[in-house]
């Protein structure tokens, strides 16, 4: 494919190449001229360079700079840059780092991927003879927190060498201006419903003595582990739940019902325990932690967590009134109270409002057990009839 062709499909696209630098003037000329090859769609964000940056950049007139006198670190750079790039007209923008460590060739493997809701990752090999081990270490300790924080197992949470989707990511707004910015896009971004996918790349890694590098391994690994202490105890009680509702959401109920419940690898038995502890949790009287609650222990049970979700949501509004109705007349049967579910009396005292909590309390539990095992029972049964038809349909 001719030169002309790679600017073609950039402007199609509406795709530009981000590239962030401080004081990398060394190899900054090489990473332009090779990107040009490509695409003239290129911001550079001068981050403070103390060095004679200033003077390689006047050599290209095409490329559109922005700079600023004080370094404020990879993050600031990226969040500028990415905001003058939707400002510019692009809808996307791949980002390269300045040190010569990435390929322009790769930037096509990009392009195949372009989506609205889609970080793209340029995955490394990490295992490559040139790789230091401090790196390797450090990649798959970021990978590992990302899992946690997400749900999502990816190969190379570090790298640089990013595809971002600009209207999409542009709407959050992000509190760290250093290296940890890039964990935080991914997993805020992932948190929204954005698919984090990667492509593989090439990566070169010069000589020890040759290497440009502005990270410092005690400041920068400090700044990502207070991150990652943080996305961790915000994934439990927001990140996570909310994940799964997008997800949730991007699927019709008819195809919740095909593929997370009939053709799921899980068995019969275990579908209907996410069924049964769904239904459990949406009328258990824990209301607004019905969701994080049930998220929790159905990772330690090893349960459907899409099921669970979507069975726990039996306590929507429009069933509130049922599930309070059957909650109080359970109370009232089980601690042999008069059936008169409330006290409306204007004689209001604590004993009273004691008595009707109480009853409600007990009653809500005794009538979660009863749903959840009423529920277990009947999905059971249509499993083994409908997973059965389609079993021999097949």
């Amino acid at each position: 494919m001719s030169s002309e062709k790679y600017h073609k499909i950039f402007e199609e696209k509406k795709c530009c190449v981000l590239i962030p630098t401080y004081n990398n003037s060394s190899v900054l000329s090489d990473v332009i001229k090779n990107v040009f090859e490509f695409t003239s769609n290129i911001i550079i964000v001068n981050d403070g360079s103390t060095d004679n940056t200033n003077e390689i950049l006047s050599e290209f007139s095409e490329v559109h700079i922005h700079s600023y006198k004080k370094n404020k670190g990879k993050g600031y750079a990226l969040k500028s840059g990415l905001k003058l790039a939707e400002e510019l007209g692009y809808n996307f923008a791949i980002t390269m780092d300045s040190d010569g460590q990435h390929y322009a060739k790769d930037l096509l493997k990009f392009l195949e991927l372009t989506n609205e809701k889609s970080i793209v990752i340029g995955a490394r090999n990490m295992e490559g003879k040139d790789q230091k081990q401090g790196s390797s270490f450090a990649n798959k300790f970021s990978n590992f927190w990302f899992r946690i924080e997400t749900g999502i197992k990816h190969p190379d949470t570090q790298s640089g060498f990013r595809m971002y989707p600009l209207k999409f990511v542009n709407k959050k707004r992000y509190f760290t201006n250093k290296y940890e910015f890039e964990i935080e896009v991914i997993v805020r971004n992932a948190w929204r419903g954005a698919e984090i996918n990667y492509v593989p790349i090439d990566v070169y890694y010069p000589d020890e003595e040759e290497r440009i590098s502005h990270f410092r391994p005690f400041k920068d690994f400090f700044r990502i582990s207070v991150l990652n202490t943080v996305l961790v105890i915000f994934a439990f009680f927001y990140g996570l739940p909310a994940r799964l509702f997008h997800n949730i959401k991007k699927k019709s109920f008819r195809r919740i019902i095909k593929e997370d419940i009939l053709q799921a690898k899980d068995s019969n038995i275990k579908i209907s325990k996410a069924v049964g502890f769904g239904f459990f949790m949406g009328i258990l009287p824990v209301w607004g932690w019905q969701t994080v609650i049930a998220i929790a222990i159905s990772h330690y049970l090893k349960l459907n967590k899409a099921i669970v979700v979507l069975a726990a949501n039996i306590s929507i509004p429009p069933m509130l009134p049922v599930i309070l109705f059957g909650s109080f007349y359970t109370g009232a049967l089980v601690l042999g109270n008069d059936l008169n579910l409330v006290h409306f009396t204007t004689d209001i005292s604590l004993k009273s409002v004691s008595q009707d909590l109480l009853q409600y309390i007990v009653g809500s539990i005794v009538f979660a057990i009863t749903a959840g095992l009423v529920t277990f029972g009947i999905t059971w049964v249509l499993l083994k009839i409908f997973r059965k038809k389609k079993i021999a349909a097949n």
